[in-house]
């Protein structure tokens, strides 16, 4: 058994420090003396065995102890703050209010969809659903707003825990008057002579990098537009566009005809992918998770 736990004040001075970069400006910040933050400072890293900080000139500068701490120590610090939370308004009867976050990639009928088993499961719950970019939605996660983010493609973090929860077929919606709106079906390799809708700049978001590089392996570089028009559903883009967008909608007519959603060949499946509080538990996650 551990018995080095830090102390969750001083961590959480810890963590003022260490995004600060200065003594004097963390204090300022926690409305307490340079002298008695010091002296906190020095007590966390005898409670952990471990030099946090090194100097150079008036800044302090972290140890490779220190940038390890300041990032577990934030993902710490939010779970707590998450359980105290819950455990407020359990004791007060509270209704459990789960919000879900999603990337505007996944429509909300798919969230709905995804979120279902769970709001059977618990009718006691109410459920909220948001809709945010991908970074925001990550730091609403990290942060307890959100208890359960929902994104397209399989991005790499070691703050949040992560899942796979499902694959989602892509296709092709395409303006009614396109060329390729009467094909059944149609292959990438068509599209390298096509303006392709995405919803932010390749390098900006993993879900066009992903699109991206399946145009690349088919053997072409894809012209792009980001679509002007934020937030709506993603079958939406060839209307402002006029270009075609890759969307997992079921195939044939949407947007009251306007658009026409094909198959699109070969089969290209993207993953859904769950972010959540480290140290956190939820039997509604749970719930959602188990049907992966």
């Amino acid at each position: 058994m551990v018995d080095n736990i830090p102390d969750l004040r001083r961590l959480r001075q810890f963590v003022e420090i260490g995004e600060a970069g200065s003594l004097t400006a963390a204090a300022a910040a926690l409305h307490v003396s340079q002298q008695a933050l010091s002296s906190s400072m020095q007590q966390l890293e005898k409670e952990l065995n471990a030099s946090l900080f090194r100097r150079e000139g008036r800044r302090l500068i972290l140890t490779s102890a220190g940038e390890l701490l300041l990032a577990e120590g934030k993902t710490l610090l939010a779970a707590a703050h998450t359980v105290a939370e819950r455990v407020t308004q359990t004791a007060g009867a509270a209704a459990e209010v789960f919000v879900v976050g999603h990337t505007p990639a996944l429509s909300g009928s798919e969230v709905y969809t995804r979120v279902e088993p769970a709001i059977c499961a618990f009718p006691e719950t109410s459920f909220t659903f948001r809709q945010l970019y991908p970074d925001q939605l990550a730091d609403a996660v990290l942060e307890g707003a959100v208890h359960l983010g929902l994104r397209r493609a399989v991005v790499p973090t070691n703050q949040l825990a992560t899942a796979i929860v499902g694959y989602d077929r892509v296709r092709l919606a395409v303006p009614r008057e396109h060329r390729l709106a009467d094909r059944p079906a149609v292959g990438i390799d068509e599209l390298a002579e096509e303006r392709i809708a995405l919803w932010a700049p390749p390098g900006t978001s993993y879900y066009s990098d992903f699109l991206m590089a399946a145009c690349r392996r088919a053997g072409f570089e894809p012209d792009y537009v980001v679509s002007r028009v934020q937030g709506s559903a993603t079958v939406a883009a060839p209307l402002t566009t006029g270009a075609i967008a890759f969307v997992t909608t079921a195939a044939g007519p949407a947007m009251s005809g306007r658009v026409v959603v094909t198959e699109l060949e070969p089969p290209l499946l993207v993953g859904v992918q769950a972010m959540w509080q480290r140290h956190t538990s939820s039997a509604v996650r749970d719930v959602l998770l188990s049907q992966a």
